[in-house]
């Protein structure tokens, strides 16, 4: 918008105002006294195209998205601490605080005989990280603990991408009564759902089904209950809703690769790991296809590698289908290394 508004631009548009029988040269008099000027309208001109940038929800970023985008009902999702479950060796009181790697959880509740529900004081993904065993913050004599399975997923802070996202899908698919499109933004209006899919008229008349999958585009069952009864707060009278996550496609692939000599075969194979995984996230809920001429590309644009042969998915050369209610996750990976491609 302000793009012409360059420092120089500015004090040659200044220096053009001032008499030609003046000297305007560099270093004059006139050219030192406008040069400042010029400069610091510079710099406004620029804090001000930042400006308009953080008003639209398009291109506003941290709290001036949230801004932007609360007007319209949207709010950032705030992060989640995780609950695990922590085995002990003997009795312990509800509220003892134990430690692993910096990270410190605080017992809620009892499940089992020396099995205790506990939530991590730190609200993100760190409380799903570490397993093993616990160092004592709480005064606790003679009993050990471990630090073992997740009971919910703690989850980060709502990124700006994700939020803008939930943005467009309020303004671009109006929900009104409970329609689809309005079960789909209660679902993802909880901590740590990434997406979600509405099937309507799912099981009979008067059914509906929410699948969905956590912030990595993964299934994560452990969201279930949060999602279910969120949604049983604000959902009108009349469904019967059921929440669920997708079943998983494992999609295995199998190669020969040349290599150029520059990456070693392991180095090669962690790169087409990352990127085969991207690939099946952008999939999910999106396209019901993984296309054998994509992994082809993406393979053979690895760094490293010069041509590839006998590619397999699913041990086949043509596409996997994904069904509605399923996702693609990254099944085993093995390339070969070889020096030759065989003919035909």
């Amino acid at each position: 918008m302000f793009e012409d508004k360059t420092y120089e631009n500015i004090l040659q548009g200044m220096l053009n105002r001032v008499s030609n029988d003046v000297d305007k040269r560099e270093g004059s008099v006139i050219y030192d006294a406008l040069a400042p000027a010029a400069y610091f309208l510079a710099d406004q001109y620029f804090q001000l195209s930042n400006f308009v940038d953080l008003v639209f929800p398009d291109t506003a970023v941290g709290e001036y998205l949230d801004r932007a985008v609360s007007g319209y009902g949207v709010n950032r999702k705030v992060a989640s601490p995780a609950v695990r479950k922590i085995v002990t060796s003997g009795d312990v009181a509800i509220g003892t605080r134990w430690m692993i790697s910096d990270v410190a959880y605080r017992i809620i509740g009892r499940i089992d005989e020396n099995v205790y529900e506990a939530e991590c004081e730190t609200a993100g993904k760190i409380g799903n990280t570490y397993s093993g065993s616990l160092e004592p913050l709480s005064a606790v004599s003679n009993v050990t603990a471990e630090l073992t399975d997740i009971i919910t997923d703690g989850a980060d802070e709502e990124a700006d991408e994700a939020l803008r996202e939930r943005f467009y899908e309020k303004v671009r698919n109006p929900a009104t009564s409970g329609n689809k499109h309005h079960y789909r933004q209660w679902a993802l209006e909880v901590p740590g759902v990434g997406d979600a899919k509405v099937f309507p008229l799912d099981s009979g008349d008067g059914t509906l089904t929410v699948l969905i999958v956590d912030v990595d585009k993964a299934r994560n069952p452990s969201l279930e209950p949060a999602v279910r009864d969120y949604i049983e707060t604000v959902r009108p009278i009349g469904a019967t809703v059921t929440v669920s996550s997708p079943t998983m496609r494992s999609v295995n692939v199998s190669a020969n690769v040349i290599l150029d000599g520059t990456k070693m075969l392991d180095d090669v194979l962690a790169m087409f790991k990352s990127q085969f995984t991207e690939y099946l996230k952008s999939l999910v809920f999106v396209e019901y296809r993984v296309s054998y001429a994509k992994i082809g590309s993406l393979l053979l644009n690895i760094e490293g590698v010069q041509d590839y042969d006998d590619l397999r998915l699913n041990n086949s050369t043509g596409n996997i289908i994904v069904g509605e209610k399923e996702i693609p996750a990254m099944g085993t990976v093995s390339l070969e290394e070889v020096h030759t491609i065989a003919a035909d």
